[in-house]
């Protein structure tokens, strides 16, 4: 064989080897772990890749799309909204979302991530000017510990699916009043908050001295209660006096012997104080006493 026919042979070999290189590049699908590989025959899809590895796919004929399987972040911009009682809120939010079908997204979106970003901008913000025109101020401004982005969820619902998105949770990094109203609002809250206390201050008194006049009340029906039954009491013990008094002046053998007792107890009361002289006539009963000791 020539020198010439050699390096034409060697030529046509380098060419083939170089075709055969192009036709197997072309014709892997590396797949990696957070991601889809789409397979498109003539710009339809066919398949689609979602493990991690290699694949073959007809060389010139079928092409690759590659969408990310992992959680997407899209930082929407900020916006005004209007509350229910016509106060202008500012809201800043981000959106956490992924593809969960990768065909759908792909038929819908042109396989876009812009697209599909623009998409999920227009859904949660009509979303959040839905929630928040249907609230006031002072509800917006309460419900931001997470109130309010359930509320945004709740709107979207499954709104999203139908390009095969998972909208994961949405955020609020600012959602506030606009600096140039910030200061006014929040004293006329502090305002509002310090009329509520003075109307709560005044509806406990109110109720305090409810309840002392009931307690007052109370009382004075518990101290007529007793001195009724103290007074009962009484009238009892001096009608039982009465008649045991009387049960033994009606004894002729008693009789006498309480009259002496009454004479010394009356005799008694006479002779208290400074004054020690005791003057009795004769039909005294304490003088009938000494008249009668002989």
């Amino acid at each position: 064989m020539s020198k010439r026919t050699k390096n034409i042979a060697g030529i046509i070999f380098l060419v083939i080897f170089i075709a055969a290189l192009i036709i197997l590049s072309s014709s892997l699908v590396v797949t990696k772990e957070n991601e889809y590989s789409i397979i498109k025959r003539f710009d339809k899809i066919d398949r689609v890749i979602d493990s991690a590895g290699l694949s073959l796919k007809t060389p010139f004929i079928e092409t690759v799309d590659k969408l990310p399987k992992s959680i997407q972040f899209y930082d929407m911009t900020a916006s005004d909204v209007i509350t229910v009682d016509k106060k202008t809120m500012v809201a800043d939010s981000y959106v956490l979302w992924r593809i969960t079908n990768p065909i759908k997204f792909a038929q819908t979106l042109n396989s876009s991530i812009t697209l599909a970003e623009s998409r999920i901008n227009t859904t949660v913000y009509n979303a959040m000017k839905n929630v928040i025109s249907s609230n006031t101020q002072n509800e917006v401004i309460s419900g931001r510990d997470g109130k309010l982005n359930a509320a945004f969820m709740e709107d979207i619902g499954d709104t999203m699916e139908q390009y095969g998105i998972d909208l994961i949770t949405i955020e609020n990094k600012h959602l506030d009043l606009p600096s140039d109203n910030k200061n006014a609002v929040f004293e006329r809250m502090i305002s509002e908050r310090a009329q509520m206390a003075a109307t709560y201050t005044a509806e406990g008194e109110s109720e305090a001295q409810m309840i002392r006049n009931t307690t007052d009340k109370e009382i004075e029906i518990s101290i007529s209660n007793a001195q009724t039954e103290a007074a009962r009491i009484i009238a009892e013990g001096e009608a039982e006096y009465m008649r045991i008094l009387s049960n033994a002046y009606s004894d002729a053998s008693k009789s006498e012997f309480y009259t002496f007792i009454r004479a010394l107890d009356a005799a008694r009361e006479s002779l208290a104080g400074a004054d020690k002289t005791l003057i009795l006539s004769e039909d005294s009963p304490i003088a009938q006493i000494f008249y009668n000791l002989d």
